[in-house]
């Protein structure tokens, strides 16, 4: 027994003198492997226990664990100082000037596509319209059935659409079923609004498509609503989006839940070096689609069509973004890419 208590307070007067010689963290971390790794001596020491015969291994136990105590508190406190004389030595050789200013921190902006959307908001709000948020998620019967466009017509294959597990219900396509629902909260009274909102279509992701992305719906009726205000309505926004010269051009065109229907081209500057590229040396620019409010689809909204009229168009604001800054792709809006980003 006085051997193996010797040979545990040889191993601490060693392991201390090893301790007190080494200088820095690199050495101070060698020797903790040596003593207390998986084959370290210290380890070692405790496994010999079962050696000892047993009624000594008691008191083995309690000498082994004094000297490992005695190694483990030492080799913290050398570690402690180590790092305290790198930390000041450090602070000596780089000293760190407190008065100088902190860095500045980027600053956070609005995403592109909001950035536009408030802009339109700005320019409607000053028209007269309210902004009138409605689902994402819709029933096919408001996404197609009320806006004249029942079961089987061949005018859905315009809209290639997301459909959920729960039979008859879809992602809205367009935001055009915003239409009946405030409608049907309006009625009987006039509406002047704005719907604004996320769509979604399966579509082929590329430069110039998505499969999600922002539209805007206008929405209009009362009583002696005409085709001259839907015009008058549209010249005004293209002028304050794209400036005050623009003028429009109308094409007839179809869409199921207007009549007659039109999409909207508006002249592009000549000074415009992307000119002809983006108008296809027309010098015009398709900006969105619109048409008076079909009779059915006023009907499903509550309304007489023999008493009064309305217009509504639809744009996408993230299109007209590209056509302003000549974007020639779509995806950069949701690739969160900085170099992107920043420009706006």
């Amino acid at each position: 027994m006085a051997d193996a208590v010797d040979e545990l307070k040889a191993l601490e007067t060693t392991g201390l003198a090893e301790l007190g010689a080494a200088t820095d963290e690199t050495a101070l971390r060698a020797w903790n492997t040596k003593f207390f790794g998986d084959k370290g001596l210290m380890k070692a020491a405790l496994s010999a226990i079962g050696k000892i015969p047993k009624d000594q291994r008691a008191a083995y136990g309690q000498e082994a664990n004094k000297v490992k105590v005695a190694l483990e508190t030492a080799y913290e406190s050398a570690l402690a100082a180590v790092k305290e004389a790198a930390m000041m030595a450090s602070l000596t050789t780089n000293p760190l000037d407190v008065t100088l200013p902190g860095r500045p921190r980027p600053r956070g902006r609005s995403h592109p596509a909001t950035q536009i959307l408030r802009e339109i908001y700005a320019v409607f709000a000053d028209m007269g319209f309210q902004v009138y948020r409605t689902r994402e998620v819709e029933t096919d019967e408001y996404n197609f059935e009320f806006l004249n466009m029942p079961p089987e017509h061949p005018a859905r294959d315009m809209w290639d659409t997301f459909h959920t597990t729960t039979k008859g219900v879809v992602l809205r396509t367009h935001t055009s079923p915003g239409q009946i629902h405030v409608m049907r909260e309006s009625c009987p009274n006039p509406v002047r609004v704005i719907l604004p909102g996320m769509c979604y279509r399966y579509e082929a992701i590329t430069t110039r498509s998505e499969i999600q992305f922002y539209q805007v719906e206008g929405l209009v009726i009362g009583e002696g609503v005409t085709m001259a205000d839907l015009k008058g309505t549209l010249t005004a926004f293209a002028r304050r989006m794209f400036g005050p010269e623009r003028q429009i051009r109308i094409r007839s065109s179809y869409f199921p839940f207007t009549e007659p229907s039109i999409e909207v081209d508006i002249d592009w500057p000549k000074e415009d070096p992307n000119r002809d590229r983006l108008t296809k040396g027309t010098g015009w620019l398709e900006i969105l689609g619109a048409g008076m409010v079909h009779p059915t689809v006023l009907r499903n909204g509550g309304y007489d069509p023999d008493k009064v009229t309305g217009f509504a168009f639809g744009m996408g604001p993230q299109r007209m973004l590209m056509l302003k800054h000549a974007i020639d792709d779509i995806r950069l809006f949701w690739q969160n890419d900085l170099r992107f980003l920043r420009q706006f």
